[in-house]
């Protein structure tokens, strides 16, 4: 099955409209992952030809309130998208060059990590962000 297809049936499954903006969204989400809207947006323009800025932000705001890709914000930072979502990841981030990388969970299945005290809320995923320098930077800090 195509890619294309695959997102097809993602977006019918959300009960969302088919649109070409929409599927090249989820295309440049997932090829680009960790991407700034300003690079999807590059990202789409370069699939379809013009699409306005306005336009990706609202795809991006209705695929990621419909589950379909997801939005993190480390601190500082941007907002960036991706759509690696279901497996509760973490993230490791380098503070000199903003590179952001995916990594397993901390310790067992979702959500990898127990409160202390659950102060009665039914935990169904821990967020974790590790900051550092990647290695490209440590290697040019040394």
């Amino acid at each position: 099955m195509s890619t294309t297809t695959e997102f097809e049936r993602s977006l019918r499954e959300a009960q969302l409209r088919v649109t070409r903006p929409r599927v090249a969204v989820l295309g440049a989400v997932r090829d680009h992952p960790h991407a700034d809207t300003e690079s999807i947006i590059r990202a789409v323009r370069s699939d379809l030809g013009e699409v306005s800025h306005q336009a990706v932000y609202d795809v991006l705001r209705v695929l990621t309130d419909a589950g379909l890709v997801r939005r993190i914000q480390p601190s500082g930072s941007v907002a960036r998208y991706e759509s690696q979502l279901a497996d509760n990841h973490h993230h490791l981030v380098c503070r000199s060059c903003s590179v952001i990388v995916d990594v397993e969970c901390a310790v067992g299945a979702a959500p990898c990590l127990t409160a202390a005290d659950d102060r009665g809320f039914t935990i169904d995923e821990a967020e974790v962000v590790y900051w550092g320098l990647c290695p490209d930077c440590t290697t040019q800090n040394t």
